[in-house]
């Protein structure tokens, strides 16, 4: 539900990062009669950097948001988030990669840097309503809590990078592009002739140039730490089979950069730290018939023992069944109806009740319970 015409508090904070899909977002809240203010963040120090100067975080990104909003007639703000960005996504990055799991920086950074921030700013500001161009939907009825529901897109699907945003973010939360396609959301932006029109999509995570993971925790760990130190490739059975250099350049499912001359394909199946150990194996050992997580957000009613859910595990992956094993308001553990390959400690696992979110937490740890079962 979108505030109306005749609604007095009409004003809204619309974060444009300088892509198309959150272009069009200030457009259309525009083109309702809303009092518009784009707001777009500054979340790196690209000085003398190699950072990403042409993605929707970069400094491209900046330019290009406030070109959309000199179009649109709307006032355009730029605010520095660096220092809590730097706390919240980057350090997270580099302590994770350091204890051998994979995070998702996107999560982290809505989770704690974005929809915070916007918050704190349409307060100071004093705008009733935020918005982003994200492609998820948010419910409201009959004067209801609000609900994150799934995008009309199932291909453009955001919610799984969402599901760690405040509550009191989502209450005021207005998604105007989660009912269409990005084909539709293109169209209308060429109609409206938007700068960002047809500005390419960028898949790089802003602070990690050429994706070059590696490279960024030299940056920030001393050169002899474990992660980028040189270790042994072990077989499920404890057998040595070869030597890497740092298992922080490795990730559950992986299959890249591994010892060749095995008679099927090798994954990785899990790293060790603690001997700086990546353990390898056929893609039929990479199934999980169970997870953990922790640090779980709810954006609608908390999880119950025995309750079915849909469980999504890595982005676009398919929601799986499950059933909740046990919940509280920090964890839970959920067994799967089928296996799933590669279930990453790190990564997030986001719970669905059908097309509403109902929240999400990062993966601590992966079970089999049963062997020979289909996967997915």
């Amino acid at each position: 539900m979108m505030p109306s015409h005749g609604d007095p508090s009409r004003t809204v904070l619309a974060a444009m990062s300088g892509g198309v899909d959150s272009s069009l977002t200030a457009a259309l809240l525009a083109r309702r009669g809303m009092t518009v203010i784009g707001v777009t963040m500054k979340t790196f120090c690209y000085t003398g950097s190699e950072g990403p100067s042409r993605t929707c975080c970069g400094l491209e990104g900046i330019a290009d948001a406030k070109s959309v909003a000199a179009q649109l007639g709307i006032a355009h703000l730029v605010f520095d988030v660096e220092e809590q960005f730097t706390r919240d996504v980057i350090d997270d990055f580099v302590s994770e990669y350091a204890a051998g799991r994979t995070p998702i920086p996107c999560v982290r950074c809505n989770s704690f840097t974005k929809f915070g921030d916007l918050l704190r700013r349409a307060d100071s500001l004093g705008c009733e309503w935020m918005a982003t161009g994200h492609y998820a939907r948010v419910e409201r009825q009959n004067g209801g809590p609000a609900r994150m529901m799934t995008s009309a897109d199932a291909d453009k699907d955001q919610t799984y990078f969402l599901w760690g945003i405040p509550r009191a973010a989502l209450e005021r939360l207005v998604l105007p592009i989660g009912g269409l396609t990005k084909p539709r959301v293109r169209n209308a932006a060429r109609k409206l002739g938007l700068d960002t029109a047809d500005k390419p999509e960028s898949f790089e995570i802003c602070f990690v140039p050429d994706n070059d993971y590696a490279g960024v925790l030299r940056q920030y760990l001393p050169d002899d730490h474990p992660a980028l130190s040189p270790g042994e490739f072990l077989l499920e059975d404890g057998s040595v089979v070869g030597e890497h250099g740092g298992y922080a350049r490795f990730t559950v499912g992986q299959r890249k950069g591994l010892p060749g001359g095995f008679a099927e394909p090798m994954f990785v199946l899990g790293i060790r730290p603690g001997r700086r150990e990546v353990v390898i194996g056929p893609i039929e050992s990479l199934a999980r018939s169970s997870l953990t997580a922790g640090g779980a957000n709810w954006l609608d009613s908390p999880l119950e023992p025995g309750e079915p859910v849909g469980v999504r595990v890595r982005h676009r992956a398919p929601v799986v069944e499950g059933t909740v094993v046990g919940a509280d308001d920090d964890s839970f553990t959920i067994d799967l109806t089928l296996p799933r390959r590669a279930v990453t400690p790190g990564q997030s696992a986001v719970v669905y009740r059908g097309d509403v979110v109902a929240g999400g937490g990062v993966i601590l740890s992966a079970q089999t319970h049963a062997a020979g079962a289909p996967t997915v």
